[in-house]
């Protein structure tokens, strides 16, 4: 009987049946769906936690914002990857909560590795790039292999066949040319997540985080009046985005207070920006100053990739048209009162605003016209001195009755003088929340003309017998106010008690002076 061979059919069967049974087991690969900007977003920005008054950081805000945003996708059947671009570029990614994906998310990721000359300098790190230069005097382009060792931060260091070198400091026009785009950069910053859907099908997602590198600030503008009773009080939004997208048509809000915001390790900025090179002349380091190269900073010169596509780049202009006389365009509407969020308050703009990237912008908060104004001059008793200027004090009560009424967030107010047909700057001070009721005062500037002097008559072991002298060198009479943080005995009657001390109000006859004096009970 002739003998079957079965076996090399057995084992095609077996390595079908291994085939198909990886075949099912194996992955898929997610399918990518971009979305490449948002529908709508709305912007709420808080103020840096710690910065009471003084301006914002240009470089970094210290603030932070909240943004929603509200993006449609097409989602596949299965999973898929969802690539959210131009989110913020402080994002914090523990932060993020999405909402309408039909079965939820199941891993978020922030995508930190930016396009732009720092990100490539970085994703090309020990790897080989092309260095092309070209000679100011024949204009001879040549190229040369190189590879980055160093950078991109405090500038970069190649080695070619000649040795290392900095880029930037050959005194020739240079720049790096790359093979190709790295896959993992951005061109913006990114959130992506990873989420499953039963169906095909179109949905409607609303993004909320936290983003930090924001900020803003209250500038206010007071115009006294002719007669030195009221003033018009004029007050600018400022804010502040140090990040690297922007966010047009938004509706923007800032919260007014200091929320309890638990301090955060700080984050790693994206890797993007501009390179900033710097080099020494040829010669001893100690006798030249820097060189900053000025063709490092703005957008990337052309031909930075070779193997990039080409684009059509098409410039358009417009004729400047002498003697057109145009509309001056409505008034902005004027701002709704601010809304209570807890001890907060929040203040929200009545119009869509472009939060530009890397920018600030200034938008109306209030105007008050016939604000009541009290001038006085202003001191605190620390101890002895001799005679010593008082300062000038703008006092404002924040009362309807006075034209104001109204919360005030903390900022830095200009007061102006009309002088003749002069608009002069008078003075700037700092102050801080105000709520309705309180009192608001403007430290402007010290008097060589309404002074203070303070001297101890007698001590004893349980007392001090102190003199306090007013002087008013103007030619009317003037309000002066001092504080006296000083336990006085007998207890003054007629006298307002603030904090600790006791506040001596009096008025001083022009080019006069008087004196109070008092006694000091010391503790035993």
């Amino acid at each position: 009987m002739q003998r079957r061979n079965w076996f090399p059919a057995f084992a095609g069967t077996r390595s079908f049946l291994m085939l198909l049974l990886w075949a099912v087991a194996a992955p898929t690969q997610a399918d990518t769906v971009l979305s490449a900007k948002a529908d709508s977003v709305a912007v709420t920005v808080y103020r840096a936690p710690f910065r009471a008054k003084g301006p914002i950081d240009r470089n970094w805000p210290g603030g932070y914002a909240l943004i929603t945003e509200s993006r449609t996708v097409d989602l596949p059947q299965g999973e898929s990857v969802v690539r959210f671009e131009g989110v913020a570029e402080g994002l914090m990614p523990e932060t993020a909560i999405l909402s309408g994906m039909p079965r939820g998310v199941r891993e978020k990721n922030r995508d930190a590795r930016l396009l732009s000359p720092a990100g490539l300098v970085d994703a090309y790190l020990k790897r080989s790039v092309t260095l092309r230069r070209t000679d100011r005097k024949t204009g001879k382009v040549t190229q040369q292999d190189a590879i980055i060792s160093a950078g991109p931060t405090g500038g970069v260091i190649l080695k070619t066949a000649q040795g290392y070198e900095a880029l930037g400091c050959s005194g020739l026009p240079e720049r790096m040319l790359y093979p190709q785009k790295p896959a993992d950069l951005s061109p913006r910053p990114t959130l992506s997540v990873i989420a499953t859907s039963d169906r095909p099908t179109r949905a409607t997602l609303q993004l909320t985080y936290l983003a930090e590198g924001f900020d803003w600030a209250a500038n206010y503008v007071a115009d006294m009046a002719d007669d030195g009773d009221t003033l018009d009080l004029m007050a600018w939004l400022t804010v502040a985005n140090g990040g690297v997208t922007g966010f047009p048509d938004a509706q923007l809000s800032v919260i007014a207070g200091q929320p309890n915001k638990q301090a955060r390790r700080v984050q790693p900025r994206p890797t993007g920006g501009p390179l900033r090179l710097t080099c020494w002349p040829t010669d001893v380091t100690s006798t030249h100053p820097r060189w900053i190269l000025s063709p490092t900073e703005g957008p990337i010169p052309p031909l930075m990739y070779v193997a990039a596509e080409a684009e059509d780049i098409v410039v358009t202009s417009m004729r400047r048209t002498e003697g057109v006389v145009m509309a001056a365009p409505a008034p902005p509407p004027p701002p709704p009162p601010p809304e209570d969020v807890g001890d907060l308050k929040l203040y929200r703009v009545p119009v869509m605003v472009d939060v530009a990237a890397n920018a600030q912008k200034q938008v109306a908060l209030l105007h008050q016209p016939g604000v009541k104004v009290e001038r006085l001059y202003a001191a605190t008793v620390y101890g002895e001195a001799e005679s010593q200027p008082m300062t000038l004090r703008l006092r404002l009560q924040n009362r309807k009755g006075d034209g104001l009424g109204l919360p005030m967030p903390s900022g830095r107010v200009a007061v102006f003088e009309q002088v003749q047909d002069m608009r002069l700057l008078a003075g700037e001070a700092d102050i801080g929340d105000k709520a309705e009721g309180e009192r608001v005062d403007y430290d402007m500037a010290a008097s060589a003309d309404v002074r203070i002097a303070a001297r101890i008559k007698r001590q004893s072991r349980k007392s001090r017998d102190w003199a306090i002298t007013l002087t008013n060198a103007r030619p009317f009479p003037v309000t002066a106010e001092v504080t006296i943080p000083h336990d006085i005995a007998p207890r003054p009657t007629g006298m307002e008690r603030r904090g600790n001390g006791w506040i001596w109000r009096t008025t001083i006859p022009a080019n006069d002076a008087l004196t109070w004096s008092y006694t000091e009970r010391l503790a035993r």
